[in-house]
């Protein structure tokens, strides 16, 4: 396994987005760029594909530490932080409300009044 099989798949695991992985690696002045560091993502067949070296992997793994545990000076408990970061990724269900609320202004439109009908679709020998 490569190190850039190790940090796709610590991306994926952890929800992380290029802007998190270069807050993350800034946190042990490490400065990437997102087009370098998706160089790292990419196909290795792709030809802007980029080999991850240790230096990259190894500050990425030192960043998410002090990430997720925070310092001596202030600590954080990991399970709070992910937490937190799961929490604010997922999204309000708005979309079913504006959906129940468009079909109970559609009901109110129709007359009551009107009883249904039977239709006969059957052919004319």
């Amino acid at each position: 396994m490569t190190n850039n099989d190790i940090f796709k798949k610590l991306r994926v695991a952890l929800k992380f987005r290029d802007d998190d992985i270069v807050d993350i690696l800034q946190l042990v002045d490490f400065k990437i760029s997102k087009s370098e560091l998706g160089a790292f993502f990419r196909k290795e067949d792709h030809p802007n594909y980029m080999e991850c070296g240790d230096q990259v992997l190894r500050n990425f793994l030192n960043g998410l530490v002090l990430h997720l545990r925070g310092t001596k000076d202030s600590p954080k408990i990991p399970g709070e932080v992910l937490l937190a970061m799961s929490g604010a990724t997922t999204k309000p269900a708005v979309k079913n409300i504006e959906r129940r609320d468009f079909k109970t202004k559609q009901m109110k439109k129709v007359d009551s009044a009107i009883s249904s009908v039977k239709y006969k679709n059957k052919k004319k020998s």
